[in-house]
């Protein structure tokens, strides 16, 4: 029956321990920007209380996402493809513009990631210097629909263009780079950016202009990134004291445990102690003619004749 109780608390201490490994595994670092996609569609679509066709409106985001801007405007996709879009915010959409598969109705989304490019968008090796812009299209049948999938914009004659102006300091002797991001994450890096510090496209995604990292001399951190470093500090410290309190639980737990099984075992040994002194001890049985009567093994006294007290 100890064995019993050692094997409970085996069990009891590897799901323990197999949540706690789990807690301290969740990180900012894990961010999904397949999830952010899906969260920022849901609020710029909000912005349409009273849609109007053509019209950009501004989003908000929630408080945790401070600093990110979203926007969205609603297209006939006729419209879209004859006309095209000649200012949403830092993009040019020219004419001809296909969309896939067709909606009768679209709606684009703009997005502005600021600080948070480095955390959604990481990219070893290289620096931005602009923050990464999202241009995604999703279609516009359902103004209150959430996680919609989104749709597959191609140019068929003149490409979409992005204005990057407003660049941070590029350092000297490094060349400044158009980067894409398609849906998946992955980044396709171009040879250098265009004059007048724009970028150009062929379909959707995220885009950003990056220089090569410099090694020997780091920029310092902005004061945004900073931000960021102290909620991830202060993140690492709550699973530090969630993993302690969830230590000393789990030290409790044991000792109830094994105070339990000892308690057990006294319990089962005096259930033994009386079942014996109940059962009694047996006597050896012998034969007396033709019936068999007990006996004992001994005798205390040896009988003595009166003869031998006269002598």
């Amino acid at each position: 029956m100890g064995f019993l109780c050692f094997l409970q608390v085996l069990l009891f201490l590897s799901i323990c321990s197999s949540r706690l490994q789990k807690l301290s595994a969740q990180s900012p670092t894990n961010a999904s920007s397949s999830s952010l996609d899906a969260l920022l569609q849901d609020y710029s679509f909000r912005a349409f209380v009273r849609p109007r066709t053509g019209i950009l409106y501004d989003g908000t985001v929630p408080s945790n996402l401070s600093g990110i801007k979203v926007a969205a405007m609603r297209l006939r996709s006729g419209s879209f493809r004859k006309r095209g879009v000649t200012s949403f915010k830092e993009f040019s959409i020219p004419s001809g513009v296909i969309v896939k598969p067709y909606v009768t109705r679209l709606v684009l989304v703009y997005q502005n990631l600021a600080n948070y490019s480095h955390l959604y968008y990481p990219l070893p090796g290289y620096d931005y210097v602009a923050p990464v812009l999202g241009l995604l299209a999703y279609d516009a049948k359902n103004l209150s629909a959430i996680n919609l999938p989104e749709l597959d914009l191609r140019v068929s004659k003149d490409s979409i263009r992005i204005d990057f102006s407003d660049l941070e300091r590029i350092p000297q002797g490094s060349s400044a780079k158009c980067v894409r991001f398609d849906s998946q994450g992955l980044a396709t890096i171009s040879e250098s950016i265009q004059p007048g510090n724009t970028c150009e496209t062929e379909q959707q995604g995220h885009f950003s202009v990056v220089v090569k990292s410099v090694a020997s001399a780091p920029s310092p951190a902005p004061p945004e990134s900073e931000k960021r470093k102290k909620k991830s500090s202060d993140s690492r410290t709550w699973i530090i004291v969630g993993s302690v309190v969830g230590g000393l639980i789990l030290l409790g737990l044991l000792l109830f445990l094994v105070l339990r099984c000892r308690n057990y075992k006294k319990q089962e040994k005096l259930r033994e102690m009386e079942k014996a002194g109940e059962t009694g001890e047996a006597l050896r049985m012998t034969q007396v003619g033709e019936t068999r009567a007990p006996t004992a093994t001994t005798t205390r006294t040896q009988p003595m004749l009166e003869t031998e007290y006269a002598a």
